[in-house]
């Protein structure tokens, strides 16, 4: 007997818990809905790509997320997930309305809302009960009051009086750890303003509650400010840390043992103080700007944040630098084929949103040189992004064989314990980057390589 037909019995005789729609198939919408659906809500999932609800339809995933496709598949499976592009369709039948669309950085760093409040205007345009709207996507403090104006904007239009509330519920996934982030939080954060829409998401996340996840209620503007000061916290916490492995070299000093000694403190910990080469991905760089952004707004200089900012900009392109400092006077890069390790942000993801590789792929090609990568999972959105201007390579010693030089970017577990013999060996140069400070000196220096690392 299958465990998955006997949960399919005991399903059938249990109701529904709630039943739910999220806009945006992108990555927090994806993952929040299919999630829900694990946890026994009715799903349906909306996105204004057909091509993309199509695929989704069909089983395959427009993301890279472990355990998403087998999550997807199940869900749809068990008649608990749904997709389409027809938000309206299912107005009607669902008690919340997640909006999980993109809010892409403006020119001057701000937020874009017009996704957010489209969604708003379409919810006002056809509720005809009780429904919440629900911002799941990261917004700045005040976007509540916008979303609630244009709903009310919409029903009036209508001529209609049909109650609804707005609430904020940002999420707090790390990419590549999204499904036990959602299934196992560490907080889930609420933000509410009256006691209806309260009581209606305390149920939708009362399988939390009965294993004792902490769901915090609070106003929303408080939520809101919340997820950007959350990321702002961890950006801070990195862009310190690769401060101070700078200042390291300089003096004398050794980063990790810096961090060592820093991190036993119980009031600092040791979670985001490694050095290297800089934060990227979808949320870090796109929260800070829009956090200073808005303390500009209402006049506020976010100075703290701004250096965090100015410091991972420099620290993007720390790898080329270092690179040059170990080459000869008289020579250049130009022609030179030069091995990139890693274009993903970080391990895990297919995500390249302002990956430090893609800094230093464009600081090699502007100096001339041949660029070869690979990566386990970030190739194809590799060559969406730049195309044909760098070499793919099947694996890593295909990558370094004949290079001047290997750059590390992104800490694959698969490149940690590579074969030093064969790569020096194939290599023509013995130079080693390491912007992830994941290997050991005596073992690559005894192997004859130059191998320069971030702190140190």
């Amino acid at each position: 007997v299958r465990l998955v037909g006997s949960e399919m019995c005991i399903r059938d005789r249990i109701r529904i818990i709630m039943n739910i729609a999220i806009v945006g198939t992108g990555y927090v919408g994806l993952v929040s809905g299919t999630c829900f659906a694990e946890m026994g809500a009715n799903v349906t999932c909306v996105d204004v790509d057909q091509k993309k609800i199509d695929k989704l339809c069909a089983g395959e995933m427009p993301i890279y997320e472990p355990g998403l496709e087998e999550l997807v598949k199940r869900n749809v499976g068990y008649g608990r997930l749904h997709f389409t592009t027809d938000l309206t369709s299912v107005l009607d039948d669902v008690e919340v309305v997640f909006s999980a669309v993109g809010t892409p950085p403006d020119e001057d760093g701000s937020a874009d809302l017009k996704y957010v409040l489209a969604v708003a205007r379409q919810f006002g345009q056809n509720i005809n009960k009780y429904t919440i709207l629900v911002t799941k996507s990261t917004v700045p403090v005040g976007t509540a009051n916008k979303v609630k104006v244009a709903i009310q904007e919409e029903l009036n239009k209508r001529g209609v009086d049909v109650p609804f509330d707005v609430a904020s519920n940002p999420e707090f996934l790390k990419e590549g750890a999204a499904i036990k982030d959602f299934m196992s939080p560490d907080r889930v954060v609420v933000g509410i303003e009256s006691n209806r829409a309260e009581e209606v998401m305390t149920k939708l996340y009362q399988p939390f509650l009965l294993q004792n996840f902490r769901v915090i209620f609070m106003d929303i503007p408080s939520a809101e400010m919340t997820k950007y000061a959350a990321n702002a916290m961890l950006a801070t916490r990195i862009s310190f840390m690769n401060d101070i492995a700078n200042l390291c070299e300089l003096v004398g000093a050794n980063v990790h043992n810096v961090r060592r000694g820093i991190g036993t403190d119980t009031r600092i910990g040791a979670k985001f103080l490694y050095a290297g080469c800089g934060y990227g991905g979808s949320c870090f760089p796109k929260d800070v700007k829009a956090l200073v952004h808005t303390g500009m707004d209402v006049g506020y200089r976010m100075k703290v944040i701004e250096a965090v900012e100015e410091v991972n900009e420099y620290q993007k392109g720390i790898v080329f630098e270092k690179l040059l400092k170990m080459m000869p006077e008289d020579e250049s890069l130009q022609g030179k084929t030069i091995a990139v390790l890693g274009l993903a942000f970080k391990p895990e993801t297919d995500d390249m949103r302002e990956a430090p590789a893609l800094v230093v792929i464009d600081c090699l090609l502007k100096a001339g040189a041949k660029v070869r990568v690979f990566d386990p999972i970030a190739m194809v959105e590799c060559k969406r992004r730049i195309g044909d201007l760098v070499a793919y390579a099947d694996n890593i010693y295909d990558c370094v064989d004949g290079a001047y030089a290997m750059l590390l970017m992104t800490e694959w577990r698969q490149f940690r314990l590579p074969s030093w013999n064969v790569i020096k060996k194939i290599m023509i140069g013995n130079i080693i980057v390491d912007g992830r400070n994941i290997y050991h000196r005596d073992e690559l220096e005894a192997e004859g390589f130059s191998y320069i690392t971030i702190g140190e």
